[in-house]
């Protein structure tokens, strides 16, 4: 969420705009089964394209945050490591009365996230974009490029290397998954240094993708349920 500008305290939340939104989603958008590490705080990625036709495309991505220890909030191991200068920045109370949601998204900003951990993308039309191992490949990708730039040595702005890059090579299409409590056929990226990848599909227009840290992998059960909050009806192949 990137807000500009002096914001007045009674300005709305956006992510009301978002949980409407999803209400009416036309397909299933699955999450991590709750569990006492992860905080679903209603914080979402959204991506859409369109065409003489109408909607072609449409991925939403969950973010949760992260806690170490869940039975102290308080405990400095659940703090994420951050430089000098962001902890300082995040430390400064403006002179101007805030919105309580956006005091609340700054407060998280110490903690460890799961960027955009889990995805759930529909498709109108089939090609080779729409494989599961393309979609797993794709979201790998996405979140090593905005959360790995440093480790991968990346610089800032566009750039034409790609040999960071995860290949649909290294996806393993022999592994289960569980969703809403039965194993399921999936793939995944298990050869990456930065992060694990799982999927599986959902319909024949339907996948879902889950990307998690390794150094959070230890903290987090990877299986995914119907979130709550939308109306989607899952069905399998």
């Amino acid at each position: 969420m990137h807000i500009a500008g002096v914001l007045p305290p009674d300005a709305p939340d956006p992510r009301d705009a978002h949980r409407e939104l999803l209400r009416v989603l036309a397909f299933p958008l699955m999450g991590l089964v709750p569990q006492p590490t992860i905080e679903d705080h209603d914080s979402f990625g959204f991506i859409e394209g369109k065409d003489a036709e109408g909607r072609w495309q449409m991925s939403v991505s969950i973010t949760y945050t992260l806690w170490r220890n869940p039975a102290d909030h308080e405990d400095p191991v659940n703090l994420a490591e951050l430089d000098e200068q962001t902890r300082e920045s995040l430390d400064v109370e403006p002179a101007w009365e805030r919105p309580a949601w956006l005091i609340e998204g700054v407060q998280r900003l110490r903690y460890p996230m799961l960027w955009e951990a889990v995805r759930t993308s529909w498709h109108r039309d089939e090609s080779e974009y729409t494989t599961l191992s393309r979609q797993l490949v794709d979201h790998a990708n996405y979140v090593l490029m905005n959360q790995f730039r440093e480790e991968l040595g990346l610089p800032r702005g566009p750039h034409g290397d790609t040999a960071w890059q995860i290949s649909q090579s290294a996806v393993n299409p022999a592994v289960t998954l569980e969703i809403d409590g039965v194993e399921v056929a999936a793939s995944e990226i298990d050869t990456d240094p930065f992060v694990y990848a799982v999927g599986a599909r959902l319909a024949p227009d339907v996948v879902t993708t889950v990307v998690i840290a390794r150094d959070h992998l230890p903290y987090v059960r990877v299986a995914l349920s119907l979130r709550k909050g939308t109306t989607g009806e899952r069905t399998r192949d």
